[in-house]
């Protein structure tokens, strides 16, 4: 499917909807455009308005709370915008309290309520939430107690929930506790990142940061659950390099495989719906599918050439 945005910039990012009917996308042209697909057409619905810099980022939250979309910018704001009516979007809250470039954002799964988390290049990631009474708290992940150390040095590039299934969930019978809420996140310190939230409400970092790359960590990316006794993330990095990382319920160590080194440094990875098919989006307009066979090994299934970044679905 190719779709013409119009957008009179470079676009940056592209994401459907909960039921694949819609298609956000955002440009350095500082507008969000809402598109609804049918079959091989799109239509035009909405073009949102409200950001003073490129917009890097879009994301769609989960249709129980109504249609709302969050987007992130260059000029240090992530907008949260509802549909009041069809084709006519609100600004439901605006985020502005950092200083710097908004590189990525991500609703939680819908579980922990309206919330989301977003990156920046002043080194901090933050979680935004909604309470009942309307207004929204901001939490910063940080290893100091006062919040002085940020989440990564240099700059935080990206940030991706844990989804909220618990361990083992498919062969356990017993009801068990929900899961700890927690994070992935990374940066221009070339780590990746393992936050959670205890009882308290307190985000730490979960054990030793997460040490492959040798460059700046362009995206995270943890993998859907459907119930297996494992925890699967998938970064990759300027050096033009992905990496799966896998953490056993049993353990808290992540076991890193390296997949082939690519052409050229590697922008975004997203997982399928079930989590078992790995896009790969890389500088040289390529995007790779990856699948894991039984032995564990991860094959390029289909290279897809002179593409725009995009998202499985």
């Amino acid at each position: 499917m190719l779709l013409e945005t119009s957008h009179a910039d470079m676009i940056h990012d592209a994401q459907f909807d909960y039921y694949g009917k819609r298609v956000a996308t955002c440009s350095s042209d500082t507008t969000v455009k809402v598109f609804r697909v049918e079959g091989e057409q799109q239509v035009l619905e909405a073009e949102l308005k409200g950001h003073e810099g490129p917009v890097w980022q879009v994301a769609w939250a989960h249709p129980k709370f109504g249609n709302i979309l969050a987007s992130c910018s260059y000029d240090g704001t992530v907008v949260v915008w509802m549909e009041e009516s069809p084709g006519t979007w609100l600004q439901l809250y605006r985020y502005d309290q950092r200083r710097a470039s908004i590189n990525a954002v991500t609703f939680a799964p819908h579980e922990y309520g309206l919330s989301f988390a977003c990156a920046s290049s002043d080194g901090y990631v933050a979680v935004v939430s909604q309470h009942e009474d309307g207004n929204w708290e901001e939490k910063l992940l940080s290893e100091s107690p006062d919040s002085s150390a940020p989440s990564h040095n240099l700059g935080a590039m990206t940030v991706s929930w844990a989804p909220a299934v618990q361990p083992g969930a498919l062969f356990s019978h017993e009801r068990s506790t929900p899961p700890l809420k927690r994070l992935a996140s990374g940066g221009c310190d070339n780590l990746v990142k393992i936050w959670c939230c205890d009882s308290s409400g307190i985000w730490k970092l979960e054990g030793k940061p997460l040490v492959r790359h040798m460059d700046w960590v362009r995206c995270v990316a943890w993998a859907p659950s459907i119930g297996l006794s494992v925890h699967t993330i998938a970064s990759c990095s300027q050096d033009k390099t992905v990496v799966i990382w896998v953490q056993d319920e049993s353990s808290l160590e992540w076991s890193p495989q390296e997949l082939a080194r690519m052409d050229a440094p590697v922008w975004s990875v997203s997982w399928s719906f079930i989590g078992n098919v790995l896009a790969v989006s890389s500088g040289d307009s390529t995007v790779t599918l990856w699948k894991e066979d039984v032995d564990g090994t991860w094959r390029n299934i289909q290279k897809l050439d002179n593409s725009i970044p995009a998202t499985t679905s």
